[in-house]
């Protein structure tokens, strides 16, 4: 067998993205045949030994393509000796790969919930995940209180932050319609908010958050109902379920890129009204 580079290995046994692997090989957690890995090394994976925080890994297995609606309170990674729960431990066991090796394809703050994304299938994470394709991701937002006209002329110019200017893609009022939907799903239901519906293409840390921050306007509950073709639909918090083949390829081949731009964001939703409490 001719030999690879050793993260595009480790990405197709589903250990992680490719760049994720090259972290664990900088940081010494790879070994090869015993010895320390070197990032770029070329290796044989069917003679060498290759383990990763001293587990060997095997050959590539199936392909998984999953969707968690992840409930608040959940770390999206796999593995934390701080979390009292990951979401691979929502994962029904009959949906793991072999191996068990699943990761998530970008991530949700802890306190964040909806929609994640979870594959063994290192190449196309990196492909769903580079900033070429600028997949569009979609969020409802519930706030206190609804967002004055200033507030949103500031979030239609972009919020300045430390990476740059952070801009949206589009924001709305979510519908009646939506706002009961999305009631129904999420667990525990809201209290008594203003809701909306916010896009970006842009992937900074907690990015949503510190942008409505920065406008007097915190975030109470924010869930993620979309990334790029795949929607969160009618998945209830805490279920798992298997990526259709056409959402597979869609997300794998950048579908669900924004076409609005960041100049020609939909932000001048008019002011909602405030969705009835859910009868408990």
């Amino acid at each position: 067998m001719a030999t690879e580079r050793l993260q595009k290995i480790l990405a197709a046994s589903g250990v992680a993205s490719r760049r994720a692997s090259e972290v664990l090989i900088a940081n010494g957690r790879v070994t090869v045949d015993g010895k320390p890995a070197k990032l770029g090394m070329q290796v044989d994976a069917a003679k060498a030994i290759i383990a990763v925080d001293g587990k060997v890994i095997g050959s590539a297995s199936a392909p998984e393509y999953l969707m968690l609606h992840k409930p608040g309170g959940v770390t999206s990674t796999v593995r934390d000796r701080h979390a009292s729960k990951t979401v691979l431990d929502m994962i029904p066991t009959a949906m793991l790969p072999e191996g068990g090796r699943l990761y998530p394809v970008g991530r949700l703050d802890q306190d964040s919930e909806g929609l994640l994304v979870l594959t063994n299938d290192g190449a196309w994470a990196d492909r769903v995940l580079h900033p070429r394709h600028g997949i569009e991701r979609e969020y409802a937002i519930g706030l206190r209180a609804p967002l004055s006209p200033d507030q949103v002329k500031a979030m239609k110019a972009g919020i300045p932050l430390d990476e740059g200017l952070a801009t949206l893609t589009g924001l709305r009022a979510t519908t009646e319609i939506e706002t009961r939907r999305l009631i129904e799903l999420i667990s525990p239901p809201p209290g008594n908010l203003t809701w909306y519906r916010a896009m970006l293409a842009q992937g900074w840390k907690r990015q949503l958050r510190r942008m409505f921050g920065a406008v007097g306007a915190p975030i109470d509950r924010l869930v993620r109902v979309r990334m790029g073709p795949v929607r969160l639909d009618d998945l209830p918090s805490g279920r798992a379920r298997r990526l259709r083949a056409p959402e597979v390829r869609g997300l794998g081949a950048g579908a669900g890129v924004s076409r609005a731009g960041v100049k020609t964001a939909r932000t001048n939703a008019p002011p909602p009204s405030r969705p009835p409490v859910p009868r408990r």
